[in-house]
């Protein structure tokens, strides 16, 4: 960065709370330049699930995540971030550059980048009451500001949500392809990569709402209680690589805001790397006005519940290149 900037220790400082984002499989698909001028996010391909995301929809949904935290993250700083998004037709990796100036930072900037560090993702059962209205309005609402929306999945249509789920499961269950790339990602011991074995529940009764199963799974349900989790799903109006970008943006943006209110996320994205399945979520509950992108679990978790630790990242140096 030039004088005028944050300098490249502020830049790190931003990164490391911004590779805090969540990732399909805990992938960390990103990869950071700092430049004199300028913060660009690139894409790892190399990190990319072919057989669990094998259009990289989740993987760009999980750098949009990143670009958000990243945003928050300077804002805590003191700088606003002026974002172009994909900046080169000619670098289909190259996912955003950033630039920023001076900006005060507000009491909700830093509420926001401390839920940064307060977030997990929470895969067990929520027991508590079902979330309140206005506190799900306010989730929902963080989304329109990236050219996104969060619909609500009420009661009557979760059966539409839970099928193609349950399809998706069966399907990846009888794929070879699918169990090898999961087995390598998930059931993590003392790995800064990949889904850790003591955050992944065991696979729930046939009467929940489905969730993803991971392989050596080691996190024990706080409760047989059932479930009150409240479901939205993130989706846009168009279907591309911008709009999946976005999507993460927003998804990013509601999951600290749940945050910041006390209340416990998980991302669901298992059926959206199916066409056929996708689509049927795409009819059924978003009846064909947008395309869905990811599914967030919202809900309340006891404080008598067992903490979840952090889920490990990478060290920063190893997503970093300076230029």
């Amino acid at each position: 960065m030039s004088r005028s900037g944050p300098g490249y220790d502020a830049c790190r400082d931003a990164i490391e709370l911004a590779v805090r984002a969540p990732s399909v499989h805990n992938t960390q698909p990103w990869r950071w330049r700092v430049g004199t001028d300028r913060v660009d996010l690139f894409a790892d391909f190399g990190a990319r699930l072919a057989a669990t995301d094998p259009l990289n929809r989740a993987l760009m949904v999980s750098c949009g995540a990143a670009l958000h935290h990243l945003d928050v993250a300077f804002a805590m700083l003191g700088w606003r971030a002026e974002i172009q998004r994909l900046p080169d037709p000619d670098r289909p990796d190259h996912l955003a550059t950033v630039r920023l100036t001076p900006q005060a930072p507000t009491p909700a900037d830093i509420r926001r980048a401390a839920a940064i560090l307060e977030r997990r993702s929470d895969r067990r059962r929520f027991p508590g009451p079902p979330v309140a209205p206005a506190d799900l309005r306010a989730v929902s609402r963080c989304a329109s500001r990236y050219g996104s929306a969060a619909r609500h999945v009420p009661d009557r249509l979760l059966p539409d949500l839970a099928a193609p789920m349950r399809r998706a499961a069966v399907r990846h269950a009888a794929d070879p392809e699918y169990l090898a790339e999961l087995a390598q990602w998930s059931g993590c011991h003392g790995a800064s990569i990949g889904v850790p074995a003591r955050n992944a529940p065991a696979a729930r009764p046939s009467d929940d709402m489905p969730v993803r199963t991971f392989a050596g799974t080691e996190l024990r349900e706080f409760t047989d209680a059932p479930d009150s989790a409240r479901w939205l799903v993130v989706c846009t109006p168009s279907d591309h690589r911008l709009a999946q970008l976005r999507a993460g943006e927003a998804t990013s943006a509601m999951l600290l805001e749940a945050t910041a209110r006390g209340l416990a996320t998980s991302l669901q994205s298992e059926p959206l790397g199916m066409l056929d399945l996708r689509d049927e979520i795409r009819s059924t509950v978003l009846q064909r006005c947008a395309y869905p992108h990811v599914m967030i679990r919202v809900g309340a978790m006891p404080y008598a519940a067992a903490p979840l630790e952090s889920t490990p990242r990478r060290p920063v140096d190893e997503v970093l290149d300076a230029a």
